[in-house]
Parts: C-alpha cells; sequence; structure tokens
C-alpha cells in the first residue's frame, strides 16, 4: 500500500459512520447551527399556522437537527427540507443536504429527482410569498416581479450546492481511483522485483553449476592425467630415462593447460564480481529500478560467464592423444560429413568425451576404449565405449578420487541443448557413455 493509502487507511477512526472525528465535530456544529435557525423559524410558522410557539421551536429544533445524519442518510435530509419548505424554515438544511447528496455515492436520477424537487417547492412557497406581499402592498414592483423572484431564489438555492456536491464527489472518487491505481501499481511493482530477485538467484545457481561443471571437467581430467603421467614416471624412472623425461614434459604441458583454463575462468569471476560491487554502489530510487537492475545484473552475468572461449571438436584428436600417451588404448572413429556447429554444442560433446575418458582412467585403467563421433544431418552423436580392465586391481592402481559428479555433470550439459544422454555398464564388464546433441 502507498504512503497515501496508508495515512487514508488510519485517518477512519471516527465514531459510528463518520470517517474522523472532525467530521463529527463538523456536523454536530452544522445540526446545531440547523436546529437555532429552524427553531427561530418555528415561532413565527407557529403564529400563522395559530398553535403554541413552543409546538413551533420543538419542530424546529427536531427538524434541523436532522442534519446530523447527513452523510448516513443524505436522502432522508433532503426530504426533510423538502417538507419544511412550506413553513419557511431550514435553508441551511436545504443548502447543505443539496451538497452532501450531490456528493454522496447516490444514482445521479434520484439526485435529479430530489434537486427538482428542492427546486419546484422553493419556487412554488417563493411565488406564493411574494405575491402575498404585493397583495399587502408591501412590494410595488410589476407582475413580472414574482415569477421571477420565484425562479432566482429556487435556482440560487439549489443550483450552487448541487454543484459544488457534483464537483466534490466527482473530484472525491478519483483521487480514491488514482490511490487504488498507486496501490495496484506498487504491488505490480513488489512483485516485479520479487520475480526479478527470483530470475537473479536463478542464474546465480546456474552459474555457479555451470562454473562447477567447468572446474570439474578442466581440473579432474587434466589433473588424472598427470596422476597417471607422475605414476608411470615413477615406475620408468631408473629402466627407461628417455620415457621418463617424455612423461615428465607430458606432466608439465598438462599442468600448464590446466592453469590456463583456470586462469580464463577466474578471470570471469573476477570481471562478474567486480560488476557486482559497481551495482551495489549505486542507489536505486525505486521498486522498478530495482527490478531492472536486478533483471540486467543476472542477464550480464550470464553473458560474461558464456564468455569463455571454450574447446571445440577440432580439438578432439589432441584430447585422445594426450589419453593415448597416458597408457590408455583408444581409437577414434568419425562418420558422416565433418561440419562446424555452434560453439556450446560443440563444447559439450567435447567435454562429454572427456570426461568419459576421465571415468576410465579413474575406473578402468589399462581398458582398451572406442571413441565413436557421428555427424547426422540434424545432430551430432558420440559414444564411448570401454572393455573390462586387464586387472581388477588396475582401476584403483592410480589412487584417483571420484566424486560422482562427471555424469551428473554430462548429463546436465547434454539436457540443457535438447538432447538425449545415457550412460550405463555393458554386458561385457565395460561401461558406455552415449550422448544425442541437436545440431541447432
Amino acid at each position: 500500500m502507498t504512503t497515501t493509502g496508508e495515512d487514508h487507511a488510519r485517518a477512519l477512526t471516527g465514531p459510528w459512520w463518520w470517517p474522523r472525528r472532525r467530521s463529527a465535530v463538523l456536523d454536530g456544529a452544522l445540526a446545531l447551527v440547523s436546529a437555532v435557525e429552524c427553531a427561530a423559524e418555528g415561532v413565527p410558522f407557529a403564529r400563522e399556522a395559530g398553535i403554541p410557539a413552543s409546538v413551533g421551536i420543538v419542530f424546529g429544533l427536531v427538524a434541523g437537527s436532522v442534519l446530523l445524519v447527513r452523510r448516513k442518510w443524505p436522502v432522508a435530509v433532503v426530504l426533510v427540507s423538502i417538507a419544511v419548505t412550506p413553513a419557511e424554515m431550514g435553508f441551511l438544511m436545504g443548502v447543505v443536504g443539496l451538497y452532501t447528496l450531490a456528493a454522496a455515492e447516490v444514482p445521479r436520477r434520484i439526485i435529479g429527482a430530489l434537486a427538482g424537487m428542492s427546486v419546484l417547492g422553493t419556487a412554488v412557497v417563493t411565488f406564493v410569498r411574494v405575491r402575498q406581499d404585493m397583495a399587502r402592498g408591501d412590494l410595488t414592483l410589476g407582475d413580472w416581479f414574482v415569477p421571477f423572484a420565484a425562479v432566482t431564489t429556487a435556482l440560487g438555492l439549489t443550483a450552487p450546492p448541487v454543484l459544488l456536491g457534483l464537483y466534490v464527489g466527482a473530484r472525491r472518487r478519483l483521487m480514491e481511483s488514482l490511490r487504488e491505481r498507486a496501490d495496484s501499481l506498487e504491488r505490480e511493482l513488489q512483485l516485479l522485483a520479487e520475480r526479478a530477485e527470483e530470475r537473479a538467484e536463478w542464474a546465480r545457481n546456474e552459474e555457479r553449476t555451470r562454473i562447477a561443471r567447468e572446474m570439474h571437467d578442466v581440473v579432474a581430467h587434466r589433473v588424472s592425467l598427470m596422476v597417471v603421467h607422475a605414476a608411470a614416471l615413477q615406475a620408468v624412472a631408473r629402466k627407461d630415462p628417455e620415457k621418463a623425461v617424455r612423461n615428465a614434459a607430458l606432466v608439465g604441458d598438462m599442468g600448464r593447460q590446466a592453469l590456463t583454463e583456470l586462469r580464463e575462468m577466474l578471470g570471469v569471476l573476477r570481471a562478474g564480481e567486480g560488476a557486482g560491487r559497481r551495482a551495489v554502489g549505486v542507489p536505486l530510487a525505486a521498486v522498478g529500478e530495482a527490478a531492472a537492475a536486478a533483471a540486467a545484473e543476472a542477464s550480464r552475468a550470464v553473458e560474461e560467464a558464456g564468455a569463455v572461449e571454450g574447446p571445440c571438436l577440432s580439438e578432439l584428436e589432441e584430447l585422445i592423444g594426450q589419453s593415448a600417451a597416458a597408457g590408455m588404448v583408444v581409437d577414434l572413429s568419425v562418420e558422416g560429413e565433418v561440419r562446424s556447429y555452434a560453439a556450446e554444442v560443440e563444447q559439450t560433446a567435447y567435454r562429454v568425451v572427456q570426461e568419459a575418458l576421465t571415468n576410465v582412467h579413474k575406473h578402468a585403467a589399462g581398458a582398451k576404449t572406442h571413441v565413436r563421433l557421428a555427424h547426422r544431418v540434424s545432430e551430432i552423436a558420440m559414444q564411448v565405449e570401454n572393455e573390462p580392465p586387464p586387472e581388477p586391481a588396475s582401476a584403483s592402481a592410480a589412487g584417483l578420487p571420484s566424486g560422482g559428479n562427471g555424469l551428473v555433470g554430462m548429463r546436465e550439459r547434454v539436457v540443457a541443448l535438447g538432447g538425449v544422454f545415457v550412460s550405463g555398464p555393458t554386458e561385457a564388464g565395460g561401461f558406455r557413455v552415449s550422448a544425442v546433441i541437436p545440431a541447432a
């Protein structure tokens, strides 16, 4: 709710039907003045009607006090004022009653009907009174003055309060409509801000997951090969110094490659962190700006995170060569016409093969592995299948730990692109990883 709406809600603290205490005080004062006026006008009315003056005074007090309920029953107030018009009393009650009626939530046809009755009643009473005065000789004007005075008095006592009441009522309804629109707009802005914050949180979670996958792919594969080469280096260091030198060079190359990829990813993270700090330093003036800033920050984080250039399928032979250099017997077969794909498709296909080879190093060291890549019309398919390891204990010979996140990461990558991922053991005792990714 807006500040205006809150103030309006707190202001409704008056007794009974009054919205505020000052409204009750105002109506009480008007009713008192009207009662005194009607009581004073009741004395000549009682004299002309031939009744005791006290009866006229009491009648005037009762009639004038009806103005106290003008906010609750404005129609009743106007009807009473019309009823006492022949007694020439209740002028204040008639003016205030017509104003209240026109400003209230009353159908226009009722307002018009009561206003017409008031005009007619006032015109008739004025016409009769002025004609009597002219007949007694109190007024010496022409006959034209009688209808002129009747019409002028009737319109003067009826039209101004009705027009003012219509204006005030329309203005009040406009303010209430604007207040409701403001409250509705603020609720919508709050909802937008909550949705934008949810989008930003979702983007941050997605980015953390993506970075975790990238870190796993980079670190797990490179370090696994480094551990395998280090174990081989330890085994042949004394027997074959030349092979030990080659293994040491391979370990150094893989370490440098791993550090390069890690630096690229950390560079993106630091850039995104700096942008986040800059955004926090800017004060937000409204809820709408906060929603827009959160949405923009989420989109910018995703775009910056995707700016790192990843591997592609042209580097697949080099990847397989590194595994072959680590002692794995691996062969690559390619079907279909080789062509280029979107960067995220090629990167996902590369990571699937990379993670599958890493799992072979971890769990089936020494097993022969087959890598198959098929370029189809609207998709690209890959399969990595290894045979059972030659020695059951060789799977843990290098002491490679496994966190169980590799297959989960591969599945998430493939499914995110609308592909299909299947993995599981083979009947021969090996393991097979298969994935199909749409080309577009």
